[in-house]
């Protein structure tokens, strides 16, 4: 089950879609406020977004799937553990947070929130020109770059501004000493929006977790080095099926 960040959509996993579906069933969904998915209200937060992942993967019959999130994804990620413990087999946790709150200091998750607010409101092709240089290292192939900035282009507003609220306030420290299941926690050793001060916490903080850091890549190591990131999820897939 792969969960995407904000300003993003299922199609940011079409390399893991493609690489992972020979050896297993793979579901990336749209997100409320995202792709082809509707706006949620303005009151939506992290809980209501786990009900609704909850909810739809009940709907689609997975039973037990391997969550894999990226950066808010990875948030819902722990969420949806909060919540609903007995639904993820394993964690995937890439670029992660402990929500904003919970993984950077309070004026950094304020100049963020305040920013990406005022961004929401930008034409979109303002909005890609200001978020792409932190996403990637400067080496990132120019495809990936202009198929990131097709994707982000057609954010919701609405929805960004849900995702960007609920990130904020989002603080799941608490549910990391918890965890029980199997997790992989995956960052690129040059990010800059979880640099790996906050991996090293999560990695400390949740048990039996495995931290392995993708050389010379950035904050969305899955479309920067695609090849390295499913050949490191499909190892811990496969040592964890059961």
């Amino acid at each position: 089950m792969l969960l995407h960040g904000a300003l993003s959509d299922s199609r940011m996993w079409r390399r893991q879609l493609d690489e992972l579906s020979d050896e297993f069933t793979v579901v990336a969904w749209d997100a409320p406020g995202c792709g082809r998915s509707t706006d949620p209200p303005e009151t939506f937060r992290l809980p209501d977004f786990a009900d609704c992942l909850a909810a739809f993967i009940k709907e689609i019959g997975l039973v037990k799937p391997h969550v894999l999130g990226l950066s808010f994804g990875a948030g819902l990620a722990l969420e949806l553990y909060r919540r609903y413990p007995n639904i993820p087999r394993t964690l995937i946790l890439a670029s992660a947070y402990a929500g904003w709150a919970g993984s950077l200091p309070p004026d950094v998750v304020e100049e963020r929130l305040q920013q990406g607010l005022q961004q929401s409101r930008l034409p979109p092709e303002q909005v890609v020109e200001k978020w792409i240089p932190t996403l990637f290292t400067k080496s990132v192939p120019v495809e990936v770059i202009n198929e990131t900035a097709t994707i982000m282009s057609e954010f919701h507003p609405a929805g960004m501004r849900v995702m960007l609220l609920s990130f904020a306030e989002a603080d799941l420290r608490d549910v990391l000493p918890t965890i029980k299941v199997p997790t992989l926690l995956l960052y690129g050793e040059a990010d800059q929006r979880s640099p790996l001060n906050v991996a090293e916490s999560l990695h400390a903080r949740i048990p039996s977790s495995k931290l392995v850091v993708i050389p010379g890549v950035g904050h969305e190591c899955s479309l920067e080095a695609p090849e390295i990131f499913n050949a490191e999820v499909r190892s811990f897939l496969q040592a964890n099926k059961k």
